[in-house]
């Protein structure tokens, strides 16, 4: 099946409700539980979040990791409004977000100990816009953690995901998901996208829908 690209940005106000209120409990708990497996207990550095949407996955690994900074970046007004308005309910999370689309923003500093993302791959119509920003403000040394959808081999397969993991979801949610599918990228494109751009590091399928790129900057 042929990837078919969707907008790059969330910025519909109904949109960006649903998806902040969705449930990504399952998800966005693996995928934080999973980068504490490899970075360990402690972490007093520095992290970026590429994509953060409405900060979720940017308050978590606040949570898990206090004394750290989190500089999480959107290209979305509607959603880091969303973001900001839950990050001041719970101020014990500290999170500084950023307006700006990749690669133009303009971040806090030239290099980044964790650069992290979820689920941006896939809304770039160029992927190696991820790619390349990884590689502008990482160092040697720096961790980085991806997690995003994956193509199903049909548009029967992406309707069946959607009826397994959306069907509880706002009609609105579970359309944008369907198309999240169909706007992924396969298993073997992502490989090709790494090695496009220099990049050495690990891709593992880790369900039946998304797809986890980790590895340290030699």
């Amino acid at each position: 099946m042929q990837r078919q690209l969707e907008p790059e940005l969330m910025e519909d106000p109904q949109q960006v409700k649903a998806y902040a209120q969705a449930d990504f409990e399952q998800a966005h708990n693996g995928f934080i539980m999973r980068v504490k497996s490899m970075v360990g207990g402690h972490f007093d550095g520095v992290a970026l979040d590429l994509g953060c949407g409405a900060g979720d996955i940017s308050r978590r690994f606040a949570r898990v990791y206090p004394d750290s900074q989190v500089h999480a970046v959107d290209g979305s007004a509607a959603m880091l409004a969303y973001a900001q308005e839950l990050a001041h309910a719970a101020p014990s999370e500290p999170v500084r977000f950023i307006l700006g689309r990749l690669p133009t923003v303009i971040l806090p500093q030239s290099a980044y100990d964790i650069i992290f993302s979820n689920s941006l791959l896939h809304h770039l119509p160029d992927p190696q816009i991820l790619w390349q920003t990884v590689k502008r403000y990482a160092s040697v040394g720096t961790q980085i953690f991806i997690m995003d959808l994956v193509r199903p081999d049909s548009v029967a397969t992406a309707k069946q995901l959607v009826s397994c993991y959306a069907h509880n979801e706002p009609a609105i949610l579970q359309r944008d998901f369907y198309h999240s599918l169909l706007a992924a990228f396969s298993y073997e494109e992502i490989i090709g996208q790494l090695a496009a751009a220099d990049l050495a590091l690990d891709v593992v399928q880790i369900s039946d829908r998304h797809v986890f790129i980790s590895g340290v900057m030699a």
